[in-house]
């Protein structure tokens, strides 16, 4: 993981992208195809969500998100960012152009949805 120089001199981890998260009507479904596909078995379910093992250790995971209704082609994909200071990127994301949609929890993990300066959504967590 590469690290920055942060400003009280010591270092911190940049932000990562952790999950390519897809809207799935039937998630269990489409990640199977996916899992299959890829050779890329599940590493983990919780209330709706799925996500794929990463090629290697560090990259991006495949993630699958039951929704109700296929969603509209700029909301079908989104990346989840992590940091380790969640709230300064997303501090810094805004001072970018980001802007706040709304934050969800599930159990002690906590994200919130963002848009990009053309509305593209995106998550910020906590690593």
């Amino acid at each position: 993981m590469e690290t920055q120089e942060h400003a009280s001199g010591g270092q911190r981890r940049t932000p990562r992208i952790a999950s390519i998260m897809v809207n799935a009507v039937d998630a269990a479904r489409l990640s199977a195809f996916w899992s299959e596909l890829l050779e890329m078995p599940i590493a983990a379910e919780h209330e709706g969500f799925i996500w794929l093992r990463p090629a290697e250790p560090g990259l991006p995971q495949l993630a699958f998100q039951q929704v109700e209704a296929p969603t509209d082609g700029r909301r079908r994909l989104h990346l989840d960012l992590h940091d380790a200071d969640a709230a300064a990127l997303r501090i810094k994301a805004e001072s970018l152009g980001a802007t706040f949609v709304e934050g969800y929890d599930i159990a002690d993990f906590h994200w919130d949805v963002m848009r990009d300066p053309e509305g593209n959504e995106f998550c910020i967590a906590q690593e």
